[in-house]
């Protein structure tokens, strides 16, 4: 035997290697789990992607002796098949992570990130703060497959400010505090330490395979902000302070607008949660201040809520809130939750079996449900044998407690099974309404009744953004024989391309008639040719609170000049800086910003029928 035939196992990986190559960027080099954030292709995002096959291999083969376990042979059995038959999706199956998680901030200051590995002690002033909060992030990042989310991250930074420059720095933002020759006010202080944080946050990581992390933080209303952090007190006994931290919220959402026209930058995704009372919202300045911050042409979601039940952080996870309290000692309450595992199902494909069973789709619905109840279940007690056996530090060191994360069942596919059906994609179709109560009342129903917080089992369902996935299940639903309308699954109520309907018929669409059922969320993200004014998105969120839509954002591409680099928030056709046509743009791939030459080719597809309302 040659000495070489002991390595050509390997040849399929060389070949990968060539093809990512020749790939026009990183998204469409990737063969497995394509994703727009991944911006640069080089031989570290090449690295990242070459044994995700195996990675893959390992997953299912866990989770096959660990069903086979929990239950039988034969529900490990479908478990594979369903996989393969791309009935079901398990959503980062190329990592061995849990899923996403919002972390509450609190053992940091505490121990900095000592008690995860880290070097970083407890920060003691507002700079170690900031380069701690940067620590932080990267190395929570490191241990979980998807978004980190630090709703405290501006409440948090409030408290340094003040230990600093005393409670009532927010009035004196002019003064100047720096004795350096650069004679900085408390204002350009604070700019210059969040422009530390944000940029050093969006740099490509090696350990996220080249990427940015993933990073989510949150605005609040006075009222949202009162009802989560009433009782909240730091190490040293004192309150969260509204005053001060709704002058950095707003300071923040400036600054970050007005650097948003230097460079795209994607992270972090920021929400504001507003509350209402069913007739209007409690807090007239954070409605005018959101609807003020949108006309200036910044790019933020919005949660809108009748109570402080539920937190939204990240491109659309919804948590629902079961105790609003502050303890250390059980998780922080409403702020450590997140998703250990997101498994989706393939509406269209499930619809069309279905049919051709002769079965109710709401009891073929129900029948999918109770499997992935229980593949969800395998997937949380490997979480728990690797929490025992300290392969967690995270959950150890109270950054996260399982019991405050969700088991998540995603949906995609769900307007092209109403399609295939004949039904039409209307705000006021009742056999569409029908049809989406078909759908996800028996799954919520499900997972009211499966759950079990005594042993930390939550399950709740998402809209997923299926950045990757809506591209997949199209292409397998093609080559397998299914009625496929388009080469790209939605993810909305509405057909993203359609430019019959307005404004207010999609947000009718993504309203209450649809999302009561979606304890895990969804969004709608309304796509507009041109920004529109102070008065016009103040009657966006009036229309949002009327339709029980809640949450959503405004996009509206931006222009970036390849030739000068200039950026301009506005959809041209020609840089007004130097004139050049050599242009890219940037807008939501689905929940984060980005240029849509990083998309991957479906997805760049898909942008350019995407329906833009003219205002």
């Amino acid at each position: 035997m040659k000495q070489v035939e002991k390595y050509t196992k390997y040849q399929p990986y060389l070949d990968f290697i060539e093809r990512y190559k020749n790939a026009d960027n990183a998204a469409d080099g990737s063969e497995r789990d394509a994703n727009a954030n991944v911006e640069n292709k080089n031989i570290t995002t090449m690295e990242g992607e070459l044994f995700k096959g195996d990675f893959i291999g390992v997953n299912r083969l866990a989770m096959w002796q660990k069903i086979k376990e929990l239950y039988d042979e034969g529900l490990a059995e479908e478990y594979l098949r369903q996989l393969e038959e791309h009935e079901i999706y398990r959503h980062d199956e190329t990592a061995l992570k849990p899923y996403c998680v919002s972390i509450t901030m609190y053992p940091f200051l505490f121990g900095g990130i000592t008690s995860i590995g880290g070097l970083s002690d407890a920060p003691t002033n507002i700079h170690s703060y900031t380069g701690g909060i940067i620590n932080l992030v990267f190395a929570i990042a490191s241990q979980f497959a998807g978004a980190v989310s630090t709703p405290e991250f501006l409440p948090y930074f409030d408290y340094f400010l003040r230990k600093e420059y005393g409670d009532d720095y927010y009035l004196r933002a002019d003064e100047v505090v720096d004795l350096s020759l650069k004679k900085r006010t408390i204002r350009k202080v604070v700019e210059d330490l969040f422009q530390q944080a944000v940029y050093s946050l969006n740099q490509p990581a090696a350990a996220r395979n080249f990427q940015s992390v993933f990073w989510n933080i949150a605005y609040y209303d006075e009222p949202y902000f009162k009802g989560l952090f009433q009782d909240f007190v730091f190490p040293d006994g004192s309150p969260m302070i509204w005053e001060s931290t709704s002058w950095l919220q707003e300071t923040f959402m400036n600054w970050f607008n007005e650097e948003r026209k230097k460079k795209i930058l994607t992270f972090p995704v920021e929400s504001i949660s507003l509350l209402h009372n069913g007739k209007e919202f409690m807090d007239p300045y954070w409605k005018e201040k959101t609807a003020e911050m949108w006309a200036k042409g910044h790019s933020f979601f919005c949660y809108t809520s009748d109570s402080v039940d539920s937190l939204s952080s990240c491109c659309r996870l919804k948590n629902e809130i079961q105790e609003n309290t502050f303890s250390f000692t059980l998780g922080a309450g409403g702020v450590s939750t997140g998703s250990k595992c997101v498994m989706t199902m393939n509406i269209n494909r499930l619809v069309q079996n279905a049919i051709r069973d002769n079965i109710p789709i709401e009891e073929a619905v129900a029948a999918q449900t109770e499997k992935l109840h229980k593949y969800l279940l395998a997937f949380n007690e490997i979480l728990k044998e690797n929490l025992v056996k300290h392969m967690l530090p995270i959950y150890e060191a109270g950054f996260i407690s399982l019991d405050k994360q969700y088991l998540t069942i995603g949906i995609n596919g769900f307007v092209e099974g109403a399609e295939f059906l004949g039904i039409e994609i209307a705000p006021d179709n009742p056999e569409y309404i029908s049809y989406g109560e078909k759908i996800l009342k028996p799954i919520y129903l499900l997972n009211k009744r499966d759950k079990d917080p005594q042993n930390g089992i939550m399950f709740n369902t998402e809209f997923v953004p299926a950045e990757n996935l809506g591209v997949k299940f199209a292409k397998w639903d093609k080559r397998d024989g299914y009625f496929v309308p388009r080469d790209c699954y939605n993810s909305y109520f509405y057909l993203v391309e359609d430019e019959t309907k307005n404004v207010l018929d999609k947000f009718k669409m993504s309203g209450k008639q649809f999302t009561q059922y979606l304890d895990g969320g969804s969004a709608y993200h309304c796509n507009l040719s041109e920004h529109l004014s102070k008065d016009q998105y103040l009657k966006m969120l009036d229309a949002a609170m009327i339709t029980g839509c809640p949450y959503f954002t405004f996009n509206i591409p931006n222009t970036i000049c390849n030739d000068c680099g200039h950026i301009d928030k506005h959809c041209l056709n020609e840089c007004p800086a130097c004139g050049s046509k050599n242009l890219d743009y940037a807008t939501r791939v689905i929940g984060y910003l980005k240029r849509v030459s990083c998309f991957s080719k479906a997805r760049r597809e898909e942008a350019k029928k995407r329906a833009y309302i003219h205002g």
